[in-house]
């Protein structure tokens, strides 16, 4: 089968489209035919080589998939031949599809079935493959593990990417007030048609300050940080007395300084959260359904310009998620 192979950790030319042996399903796993895999921060993370970890090269990354049923193995009977579903990357016992097993930025890619979720005909492919690593980790941050409210002020960092977005659109459906910070006026100007009431370009000023003003002297609620060493001191500062900071993940460094005397004469709480639950990936389908939520979408590539697409990624050159199509 056609894959996207990551032939050694590296740069972008490590990004190969090749031949690979398609997969076979063991007893209760089945083979997904794809139809369209979205990118994220973690295949950049997979490629360039994660301390600690050594994958047997090549490796196959993607862990946001849509397809269609095409073989059962051995006493599979959650799913039907034929039958269109959205994969939960979360594989138990093995770690993560794309990451810790080979992923679907390929033809074809072999699950669980129990990983499989049916989609119904009126979610489009796009919308659908746009949920899962992103906007599930999205949910659970905010209101799982953060409890937003309506009417509180949440500043989001890094809020023209899949994670970012997916929390502007999750926080103004909650009835929150949205400080969106991007770096360059054309994504905040997207941001702004998304709902953000409040905009702040980073590389022109000092995002903190900024909150600070834009509160009045109180800062905000809610801050999303997930960028991590880079802008971790400043989110400190912009947080609200009895406020939360929210991370799940740390895209510039996990060194992150943390000046205490702000943690506890302010009362700041420190929220980690991690990946998604089954329950979240229900109710985004639902939200979507319902359109209480629409998924941004950058744009959608054949699986041929993967390496292109980890460029745009890497560069920062996009607003929403990039889908891939093989």
């Amino acid at each position: 089968m056609k894959a996207a192979l990551i032939v050694e950790n590296g740069d972008l030319n490590n990004v190969v489209i090749g031949e690979y042996p398609k997969p076979e399903p063991q007893a209760g796993e089945v083979l997904i035919q794809v139809k369209a895999c979205a990118l994220n921060h973690l295949d950049i993370f997979v490629r360039r080589g994660i301390p600690g970890r050594q994958l047997k090269l090549p490796h196959i990354s993607g862990g946001d998939v849509v397809g269609i049923v095409a073989e059962l193995g051995e006493g599979v009977t959650e799913v039907q031949v034929g039958q269109r579903v959205l994969i939960d990357p979360k594989i138990p016992k093995f770690g993560a599809l794309g990451e810790d097993l080979q992923g679907g930025l390929a033809e074809y890619v072999k699950v669980p079935a129990g990983n499989c979720i049916p989609l119904p005909d009126d979610i489009s492919d796009e919308d659908a493959v746009a949920l899962p690593i992103a906007y599930g980790t999205a949910l659970r941050m905010l209101v799982t593990r953060g409890k937003l409210q309506a009417g509180e002020t949440i500043l989001i960092l890094g809020a023209s990417g899949g994670v970012g977005n997916a929390a502007v659109l999750i926080a103004k459906s909650i009835g929150a007030t949205v400080i969106a910070a991007a770096g360059s006026d054309e994504k905040l100007e997207k941001l702004k048609a998304l709902g953000a009431d409040y905009l702040i370009n980073y590389n022109k000023v000092n995002f903190s300050h900024e909150t600070w003003h834009i509160t009045g002297k109180q800062g905000a609620d809610v801050i999303v940080d997930y960028s991590g060493k880079e802008t971790w001191p400043k989110s400190i500062l912009a947080c609200k007395k009895g406020g939360r900071i929210l991370t799940c993940g740390a895209t510039t460094g996990f060194e992150a300084v943390t000046d205490l005397r702000y943690v506890w004469k302010r009362e700041i709480t420190i929220i980690g959260s991690t990946s998604w639950e089954r329950s979240d990936l229900l109710t985004l389908l639902d939200w979507v359904r319902s359109g209480r939520l629409k998924p941004v979408i950058d744009r959608v590539l054949p699986l041929e310009e993967a390496r292109e697409a980890h460029r745009l990624m890497e560069q920062r050159e996009i607003f929403g998620k990039l889908i891939l199509k093989p």
